[in-house]
């Protein structure tokens, strides 16, 4: 898969990194850190020595309780901090958003993956009655489609309500798939992420995590995005910012079931634990 200027060999041999950053003064875990354009480069530039294989960018965040922004200031707050990263460096750039218009804006911008917590879904979910779209510019799906970018589909729900979690789970994400083919995005422009942290009880985390392999049958690239959530939190009792062996366990475990990718805060720490891990798969297969 093309992702800006560079090509994603997506077959389950290599676990790319996706290092995270979020320009917002509330994300959960590094809230207020990078909201200022001069440190988030310094930050790019961090990960992208450590190893990072694209940049996420966020403007909202999205953890429990979070507050809501405008459309306007998300737009502001992403735009600027593309522009200027595409400008200085080589790197496939995401944007982390559900808003149709922050997206449009976003990939005008120069963002290369459209990267949706809501799996193109936000739209069905909430569109006032007898509209399609929340939105004026179309819905998230249209937009995608129109800037022929690839997007990352991401599974979730209002409420972690289900009568068979794993089932609807898979159930859910195909007609996010149908949704994508419908607006126009070709199958091999789609990444799978099965939204740990969203949708889902802390159970149901760890019900995914022990079950890399029921997505596989998607035949998709896939993304993993555990890094410092509450499933690690709850079972090491942990703070944030105490949360990265757990994550490191995650992103081993994506290599291990030949996952695709991974999206972290720590980006060199999940790039020698991947590396050891993929080191020694390559061993077991040609000892």
């Amino acid at each position: 898969m093309q992702i800006g200027t560079k090509n994603f060999d997506f077959r389950g041999q290599y676990v790319y990194i996706m290092g995270i950053l979020n320009v917002t003064p509330d994300s959960f875990s590094d809230g207020g850190r990078y909201n200022d354009t001069d440190r988030a480069l310094r930050h790019v530039e961090e990960m992208i020595a450590q190893g990072a294989d694209i940049i996420d960018i966020g403007g909202e965040s999205t953890r429990p309780g979070y507050q809501k922004i405008t459309v306007e200031e998300e737009i502001q707050r992403v735009t600027s901090v593309i522009r200027l990263v595409k400008e200085r460096f080589d790197i496939p750039v995401s944007i982390d958003t559900y808003k149709a218009p922050v997206m449009d804006a976003a990939l005008d911008a120069g963002a290369d993956l459209a990267n949706d917590i809501w799996g193109l879904q936000y739209d069905a979910l909430y569109a006032p009655e007898g509209q399609d779209s929340v939105w004026p510019c179309g819905t998230l799906a249209q937009v995608v489609a129109r800037h022929q970018k690839p997007v990352c589909i991401m599974h979730n729900r209002p409420e972690p309500v289900y009568e068979n979690f794993l089932e609807e789970m898979v159930q859910d994400l195909t007609h996010s798939l149908t949704i994508a083919e419908n607006a126009g995005i070709a199958k091999d422009q789609v990444i799978l992420d099965p939204g740990i942290g969203f949708g889902k009880t802390y159970e149901m985390n760890l019900e995914v995590l022990a079950n890399l392999d029921r997505l596989q049958s998607f035949d998709l690239p896939l993304l993993l995005a555990a890094s410092r959530k509450s499933v690690i939190g709850l079972t090491l009792d942990l703070p944030v910012e105490q949360r990265e062996e757990g994550t490191l366990v995650t992103s081993v475990l994506a290599s291990l079931y030949g996952w695709d990718m991974v999206r972290v805060h720590d980006v060199e720490k999940n790039v020698r634990a991947i590396q050891m891990m993929e080191k020694i798969k390559e061993f077991r297969e040609n000892p």
